[in-house]
């Protein structure tokens, strides 16, 4: 039995956190796909087309690892690729709280479907996209936190914004 596993997320931006949780699911099952959820409540920086192809440059040299869009229930959505297990990252005891809540509600709507977390490797434990959005968004260094191309995208991101005066989008620290 082939066990495919959905590793899902808004990645607004992708970060070595998000790639590493994934490589190291593609090890665990035999085919993994990052589903980029395209209208999460909370604001994005990032299109979701812009952040889909983000990630598909991020995730290259792994044949077990593809990358799609969604919308809706994610157990939903994993009903509809086949999917029987969801991948989350934990980072730090507050992510065990929301993730644990999750799982149980995703458990409810969908007994089929597990739920794997898999804990960040230490060097990972402070990053979420929204640190890395603050911290280019105060021309601060992310190059040890994000791909060089996702870098450059942020950067354009941020000043297209500046230059349209349109203020830094809040989000949760849960992403």
């Amino acid at each position: 039995m082939t066990v495919k596993a959905l590793f899902p997320g808004t990645f607004d931006p992708i970060h070595y956190g998000h790639l590493d949780i994934a490589r190291r699911a593609a090890r665990l099952f035999d085919e993994v796909v990052i589903a980029v959820y395209d209208r999460p409540m909370k604001s994005l920086i990032f299109p979701p087309e812009e952040r889909i192809e983000l990630v598909r440059l991020t995730i290259t040299s792994d044949p077990k690892i593809s990358v799609v869009g969604y919308s809706g229930l994610t157990v939903d959505f994993c009903h509809k690729i086949g999917a029987q297990v969801i991948v989350r990252g934990l980072r730090v005891f507050s992510d065990f709280e929301y993730e644990f809540r999750m799982a149980l509600a995703n458990h409810r709507l969908a007994q089929d479907i597990e739920v794997v977390s898999l804990i960040t490797n230490e060097e990972h434990t402070f990053l979420s996209s929204s640190t890395v959005r603050e911290i280019a968004a105060l021309n601060g260094d992310i190059s040890s936190m994000v791909p060089p191309h996702v870098e450059i995208a942020l950067k354009h991101r941020l000043q297209e914004l500046a230059e349209s005066d349109q203020i830094f989008p809040p989000t949760s620290m849960r992403d």
